[in-house]
């Protein structure tokens, strides 16, 4: 009861009244019941700021398609994500904040939802829908936790939180290694469009979570070849430095995306879908550099407004109002609620939900809406957002109405306000904030019994002696210096269900260190495999950065087959070890594939 009564204190502080109005809008069209449910179209870039759009302001760059979502549906003008990647996904798939479905990291397993979460995808699935998802999943990898495990029929892309090369790279397709076609957004785009093409005649759930303009930065030279000697009219605000060939990277890169979101929007005129399908579009966090963002303080990581302000465009053909602008504060936990909503879908999931549906703002002239806070968080550092204000980490206090870069701190002016948010802010933390041994002490699945693949990268293993990662980023890492038969690489694994397996390793070796030895075993079980064959190529990505890289260079790997294992159902540690090492080294290590045979 205190902490009903300290909300509604602090709500009553906020200067907003109950049921605020959006801006006058150009159209205002009234939801009507069809027989068939609507298609829903949901893009997600990444590492792309509010700042990186036309329809932000932005003259540096032109995107076109996807400021006509915004001119022919609904720009949500204050919506609000988590600082960095996979807690954002986390909060879109459940409709609820991060923290409770078992997120704490984005990579080596801390970006997994819990298994007793119920997602978006499963919502739809079981409302009839058939499902897809082609990009960056960044919320588990091994079943029961990837996304043909989460509610997706059908997923194409990497599970992992990025991806070292952009141009035909190592992929998978539910679980089998693939490799892709061309640009890696224009290859992700064409499955989707495929999909849409393959089930037209029955309602669809498409899920693109494209993975730019993440770094590294590459991009086709059509894209690049606009900005490389490009003079930048916009430029950073701030006392940071920015580096500007980055941002003419990442620029060109969401010029690339407009290109493909246009594509998308095409082929659902071509099919005739386009009144019967709900796009939408946002972004995962603020940019991932110094550049033009609005004004706005913070880039992505920081739960500052620059942070976590993104992009919200909702377009519904002849359902949704042309032109409209949202002024209410909302956020990524609110889209499964509203889609579910909008589809008239009945919503049963696990566990009670943190968003709420956003119809009554997007479908009414004079919704009823209650004033509400919006909470963003990662490592130590919570912001409170509410209509008017926003309580940053340091507990600072910003008129945002007034004062949307946070420069002219309220706290000491504004002190009931101020302790009020600061009273939420404790209340919420202490319930939604996991408790850290159950999410941390989460082994990597191996062999769930109802699927057949499952990969065991590098980025999950822990190398030992002199054994080093490709660089200290792990998502698109591999191990290489194993030059020692006293070291090793272990993972943390828990068999599913007994099983016999074939096994993949993803190796490269130098012809000198051909004849290699080394045994792969999990409790009594073991193989042995010998280096037969040299493959040595050279590392790609320099030659294809825009601007140097922070993520480690890959290359191609070649699959070895290491013949059949039978497993038991039960925790331990899965280890590579060397037996012989009649070169300089054994071999550098990317992945090591399971399929179940039985």
């Amino acid at each position: 009861m205190r902490n009903v009564l300290v909300k509604y204190m602090a709500l009553a502080l906020f200067g907003i009244p109950l049921g605020c109005k959006e801006k006058a809008t150009s159209e205002s069209t009234s939801y009507t019941q069809q027989d068939q449910k609507p298609n829903i179209v949901l893009i997600l870039a990444d590492d792309q700021g509010w700042g990186d759009l036309g329809i932000s302001g932005n003259t540096n760059l032109a995107t076109p398609n996807i400021d006509a979502i915004a001119k022919n549906g609904v720009t949500f003008d204050h919506f609000y994500v988590s600082p960095v990647c996979s807690p954002t996904r986390a909060e879109l798939l459940t409709g609820r904040y991060f923290h409770r479905v078992g997120v704490y990291s984005t990579s080596s397993g801390g970006e997994r939802l819990n298994l007793d979460e119920t997602t978006i995808a499963e919502v739809f699935k079981d409302a009839g829908y058939v499902t897809a998802a082609y990009g960056k999943w960044h919320n588990g990898m091994q079943p029961p936790y990837h996304p043909n495990a989460r509610g997706f029929d059908d997923f194409y892309g990497f599970a992992s939180g990025h991806w070292g090369n952009y141009f035909s790279p190592m992929l998978e397709h539910n679980g089998e290694i693939v490799k892709g076609e061309g640009f890696i957004i224009d290859d992700l785009t064409n499955k989707g469009l495929d999909f849409m093409d393959r089930n037209k005649e029955r309602p669809f759930f498409l899920y693109l979570p494209y993975n730019t303009p993440h770094s590294p930065m590459q991009v086709p030279d059509e894209y690049w070849d606009r900005f490389k000697d490009k003079e930048l009219a916009m430029k950073y605000h701030g006392e940071e430095e920015e580096n500007e060939n980055f941002t003419r990277a990442a620029l060109a890169m969401v010029e690339n995306l407009d290109y493909n979101v246009g594509r998308v929007i095409d082929k659902l005129r071509d099919l005739q879908l386009e009144e019967n399908t709900i796009v939408i579009y946002l972004s995962d966090n603020g940019p991932n550099g110094w550049r033009w963002n609005g004004g706005l303080r913070g880039k992505k990581g920081s739960t500052d407004e620059g942070g976590v302000r993104s992009p919200l465009l909702m377009q519904w053909k002849n359902k949704l109002p042309k032109g409209k602008h949202i002024l209410q504060i909302a956020s990524s936990i609110d889209i499964l609620p509203t889609l579910s909503d909008l589809a008239q879908i009945e919503v049963n999931t696990r566990k009670p939900l943190d968003g709420k549906s956003l119809k009554p703002l997007l479908m009414e002239d004079n919704p009823t809406w209650d004033d509400r806070v919006i909470y963003n968080h990662w490592n130590s550092g919570t912001s409170i957002r509410t209509q008017k204000y926003r309580l940053d980490s340091g507990d600072r206090l910003y008129d945002m109405l007034k004062d949307g870069g946070q420069t002219i701190d309220l706290s000491e002016k504004l002190p009931q306000i101020t302790d009020s948010l600061k009273q939420l802010k404790e209340d919420w933390l202490k319930e939604v904030m996991p408790n850290s041994k159950e999410t941390e002490d989460r082994p990597f699945t191996l062999g769930h019994p109802d699927y057949v693949y499952t990969q065991i990268p590098a980025r999950d293993g822990v190398a030992y002696g002199g054994i080093q990662r490709s660089s200290r980023h792990p998502n698109d890492t591999f191990f290489t210096n194993w030059k020692s038969t006293k070291d090793s690489i272990s993972w943390d694994v828990e068999v599913l269900a007994d099983g016999e397996f074939e096994v993949e390793l993803y190796y490269t070796a130098k012809e000198k260190n051909v004849g290699s030895e080394f045994e792969l075993r999990l409790g009594d079980s073991a193989l042995k495999g010998t280096v037969t064959k040299a493959y040595d190529p050279p590392l790609v990505g320099a030659e294809r950065d825009r601007d140097p890289r922070i993520e480690s260079y890959t290359k191609d790997f070649l699959p070895m087959d290491l013949g059949k294992i039978r497993f038991k159902k039960g925790r331990g540690n899965l280890v590579l070890k060397a037996l012989k090492i009649p070169g300089e080294e054994v071999m550098d290590v990317r992945l090591l594939l399971f399929k179940r045979v039985n």
